[in-house]
């Protein structure tokens, strides 16, 4: 996935006319969002189409899918069916349920990511100490898409050398959970921000002063 500025906006807000405020604020800078469930749960799947249809931008769907096989495969059918182009599930569940949302990832020719590691604190507790395996997993069944934290730049590193040079990671945490822009984007290809920019009282200025400081 090309990602204009390597920077995906995170829109973690509730409503479609504060979601379009801030899209149009800051379009110049960015050509991909991230959608999750604050803002699908208050507006509907159609809200992928609506952000798609008026800016052009690519949707990833955080989702974060974790159920059994057949129940992912319907979330991510409904989520690809909406116009997103990619979706992030968990790997923890195993290789079965990753499957079976890579085989329909696969069947609408959009993308997966599998997330190794979560940026929250509370990922130490469990999700850290099988990271390195998930990624071996994605490995082991072809994905090249990853999502791994910019707030611990030591376990970032660690899931590069576990899936490549060439995978592509996207990394979240970057801003207000206290991630460095610069430093992530040395070991990951695209950074995830959010509050930073949506929270501003001038989103365009928080996004030129962010690009900025990544040169």
């Amino acid at each position: 996935m090309d990602i204009k500025n390597n920077l995906i906006l995170a829109l973690d807000v509730g409503s479609e006319s504060e979601a379009i405020n801030i899209c149009d604020s800051i379009k110049e800078y960015i050509d991909t969002i991230k959608i999750g469930y604050p803002l699908a749960l208050a507006e509907g799947l159609e809200i992928i189409g609506k952000l798609k249809d008026k800016f052009g931008f690519k949707v990833i769907c955080d989702f974060k899918v974790a159920d059994i096989d057949a129940t992912n495969s319907k979330i991510c059918e409904e989520t690809f069916k909406a116009g997103a182009d990619a979706i992030i599930c968990h790997g923890f569940v195993g290789s079965d349920s990753v499957q079976a949302c890579l085989d329909v990832a696969n069947k609408y020719e959009k993308e997966l990511f599998l997330l190794t590691e979560m940026s929250h604190p509370g990922a130490k507790m469990f999700l850290q100490k099988n990271a390195d395996a998930i990624a071996e997993m994605g490995v082991d069944m072809g994905i090249t898409n990853y999502v791994a934290p910019a707030t611990r730049l030591d376990r970032l590193a660690d899931i590069r050398r576990i899936v490549g040079e060439d995978a592509y990671i996207i990394s979240p945490g970057v801003g207000k959970q206290g991630g460095d822009s610069k430093k992530t984007l040395e070991i990951s290809n695209a950074i995830i921000v959010g509050r930073s920019i949506y929270e501003s009282d001038n989103p365009k200025e928080a996004c030129e002063k962010l690009i900025e400081s990544l040169k």
